[in-house]
């Protein structure tokens, strides 16, 4: 695979990551047609292996995230300025910690959103567990498995 496709590749699993946070993009569904372009085009164990490890991952997160109740965002107070903390978050804390660091990361990225805004610690703390009730952790769990996926993608990418 030529280096231009990998950069394409790369390009829409960026896509779908911030697709995670933004209403209304199927950001699981661009990382996994991602994965796919690269594997039918690798045509190794390696990439088919990481094919059917991303699609039981997306499978279990689509339970995992049906099983959760349902977003409430209206009236919380989402903005699109804390879902950029967040994802922004939630990616540094994947790179600095490899994969446990997204969830620190996430939450960390909506509670700094919130004491900009609001000024205070409590007033901060207590904004980030009410989002994290309403909507942050269908979001979340949704993140995860596509920064495992992409993680994935990426150091068979670097090692391959």
């Amino acid at each position: 695979m030529g280096v231009w496709q990998l950069v394409l590749v790369g390009l829409v699993m960026v896509l779908g990551l911030v697709g995670v946070v933004v209403p209304g993009v199927p950001g699981r569904w661009l990382v996994w047609a991602a994965m796919l372009w690269w594997s039918l085009h690798e045509q190794t164990g390696l990439a088919w292996v990481l094919l059917v490890a991303a699609t039981a991952v997306f499978l279990v997160d689509q339970v995992v995230v049906w099983l959760l109740p349902t977003r409430r965002i209206r009236g919380v107070g989402i903005t699109r300025r804390m879902a950029v903390f967040a994802g922004t978050g939630a990616v540094a804390g994947f790179v600095l910690i490899p994969v446990v660091g997204a969830i620190p990361g996430f939450i960390g990225g909506i509670y700094g959103s919130e004491r900009l805004r609001l000024g205070s610690h409590g007033r901060a703390a207590a904004s980030t567990r009410t989002v994290m009730r309403a909507a942050g952790t269908s979001v979340l769990v949704e993140l995860f498995a596509c920064l495992l996926v992409v993680g994935a993608w990426l150091g068979a990418v670097i090692v391959g």
